[in-house]
């Protein structure tokens, strides 16, 4: 009997430990590798935007910030996006794009005064192909991660943007 009772008490923390694995990002979320921590940029300036062509019928203008694109040893795109409105309203945030799993995260959001505030439900979710996501589709498949693989540097991702929208018609999936 001691025995047993010795060998659950070894066994309980590792199926403890499993379990919270398993937990929150579901089984495929320890298939890629530990997510580095990593503070937003400096706030974007009109300078730095780049033009990302998305659709014709948007309401909104978007953009890059040239400035806060980064490439991850962890398999994430980092950058800084801009939608402005017919009206010239802005909305600002610092998101990251998985290739592998055609994923995106918003990390935070710009405020009126040019500073961040964390994104209060920043977890990973899937880049759905609809006109409510099509920005981060257009980044997914036309420019970061072209047939799924993360481009090499920032300086390819500047390029690329700057270059415009493939002429291929566009993998965005939207």
């Amino acid at each position: 009997m001691r025995v047993w009772l010795a060998l659950w008490l070894l066994l309980l923390p590792l199926a403890a430990c499993a379990q919270s694995r398993g937990a929150g990002g579901g089984a495929a979320e320890g298939a890629y590798p530990a997510e580095l921590q990593r503070p937003p940029p400096e706030f974007p300036r009109p300078q730095n935007y780049l033009p990302l062509e998305v659709s014709v019928t948007s309401p909104f203008a978007f953009y890059v910030d040239a400035k806060s694109i980064s490439v991850g040893t962890d398999g994430v795109m980092r950058y800084s996006l801009i939608a402005r409105s017919s009206e010239g309203v802005l909305n600002i945030s610092y998101e990251g794009i998985r290739c592998e799993g055609r994923q995106f995260r918003v990390y935070a959001y710009g405020r009126p005064d040019n500073t961040w505030a964390e994104a209060r439900m920043s977890q990973w979710q899937p880049i759905p192909a609809d006109a409510r996501n099509a920005q981060r589709a257009v980044l997914h498949g036309d420019y970061f991660c072209a047939k799924s693989n993360m481009i090499g540097t920032a300086e390819d991702a500047v390029r690329l943007l700057r270059a415009g929208p493939p002429a291929h018609g566009g993998g965005g999936g939207y």
